[in-house]
């Protein structure tokens, strides 16, 4: 029975450990943003609303007008997506490299500690210039879930940057063990590195 018991607990941890993978490389886009409105039309950092049809600031941008009787979950959920809507303005602006409307957008964010966020957060600093701060994202992003290859790429690019290309390398490495050879995280930081695989 106990063998039983603990052949069924490692049995769920691999599971969650390939979810979590995959969840994070799912995560992982190599296509950029399509300019909406929000980069087009609107101006000082303001968000296309389709609700509304017009541009409003990150910070205005709220769950829609419910009952009142919603349960947690769904007040969550609602909240979920406005972060959601939050963090592709964001990656839109940062394609537009309007990276101070990045962080506004991201800042408006009701999860802060969210892995996406935090990984952004830290990607639109580091391109303002602030490379400590930057990086200071990234850890918290990989604290808050050390699978988000995303954040292991930028962070591989920023420690490039600052001319640590060991670190970079054990970023890719990681990426790879993680199951994100494939992905756009690993391409695009091995290109950073020129195109050199780490062996170990």
């Amino acid at each position: 029975m106990l063998r039983h018991t603990i052949l069924l607990s490692f049995c769920a941890a691999v599971s969650l450990t390939a979810f979590s993978a995959a969840h994070a490389a799912d995560s992982d886009t190599t296509t950029p943003p399509a300019a909406t409105e929000t980069t087009t039309t609107c101006t000082d950092g303001k968000i296309w609303s389709d609700e509304k049809k017009e541009c409003i600031a990150p910070e205005d941008l709220k769950p829609a007008e419910g009952t009142g009787d919603e349960t947690p979950e769904e007040q969550k959920k609602s909240e979920r997506r406005i972060d959601d809507k939050l963090y592709e303005a964001a990656r839109e602006f940062a394609y537009a490299g309007q990276y101070e409307n990045a962080l506004r957008a991201l800042r408006a964010a009701r999860d802060q500690e969210d892995p996406r966020i935090l990984n952004y957060l830290g990607y639109n600093t580091r391109k303002l210039g602030n490379m400590q701060l930057g990086m200071s994202y990234y850890r918290r992003a990989l604290q808050k879930d050390e699978n988000y290859i995303l954040a292991r790429s930028y962070m591989g690019q920023a420690l490039i940057e600052q001319g640590d290309i060991e670190g970079a390398r054990v970023q890719l490495v990681e990426i790879r063990d993680r199951g994100g050879e494939n992905t756009w995280a690993y391409r695009a930081l091995l290109q950073s590195l020129g195109g050199e695989r780490a062996s170990y």
